[in-house]
């Protein structure tokens, strides 16, 4: 009895350790990831990795590690590094028109990673159908936040702003089948990630 209860904040402890590693490493993914960017469109947005990373952050981490890596990212661009696309700032990112795609990054996170921690440990259809939708919502998400940035910033109407994200449709399906494979492999490499449902 007692070296049960005596291990017990010791496999806490390691489990503590182990989700900060885990947020870090996909922080810094997202950091690295500012560095690709194509701009396209006229309201200023560019095709970027960093969308679709952020819903990999929250599918293969679950919601709440999801989120807190997108939230450390997002955070380190608030003191003044270059984290997003084109070597901005989140502070900079604020007062500019792709505003709402930062507050749909962190919800994006964490519902995709909700979504997709519901599926069963272990059972890789059932999970690949669990991860496409929590992809797709994931997207449609920063997508909602993102026009919504778009007609409070750049002063576009609901429907300009929906029409703005036309040119992202098909990269960004494209660029979300790929983090829906790559979090699938993760998950069968290590599918204890899904049994500890985080």
């Amino acid at each position: 009895m007692t070296s049960t209860d005596t291990s017990r904040p010791a496999r806490s402890s390691r489990s503590g350790v182990q989700d900060l590693a885990y947020i870090t490493v996909f922080a810094a993914l997202l950091v690295v990831l500012a560095f690709v960017a194509i701009p396209v469109g006229t309201a200023g947005v560019p095709i970027v990795l960093q969308n679709a990373a952020v819903i990999l952050a929250g599918l293969v981490l679950g919601g709440r590690r999801g989120f807190l890596a997108v939230a450390l990212f997002l955070g380190l661009g608030l003191i003044g590094l270059p984290v997003l696309a084109g070597g901005r700032t989140t502070l900079a990112a604020l007062a500019g028109p792709t505003v709402g795609y930062l507050v749909g990054y962190l919800i994006s996170a964490a519902v995709a990673g909700w979504i997709a921690y519901r599926a069963p440990a272990r059972k890789r259809g059932v999970q690949a159908v669990y991860f496409i939708l929590a992809g797709v919502i994931g997207l449609f998400l920063q997508y909602f936040f993102g026009a919504l940035g778009l007609v409070w910033r750049a002063g576009l109407s609901i429907g300009e702003a929906a029409l703005a994200q036309v040119p992202f449709l098909v990269p960004d399906a494209g660029k979300m089948a790929v983090m829906v494979i790559i979090a699938l492999g993760i998950h069968a490499a290590f599918p204890d990630l899904l049994s500890r449902k985080k």
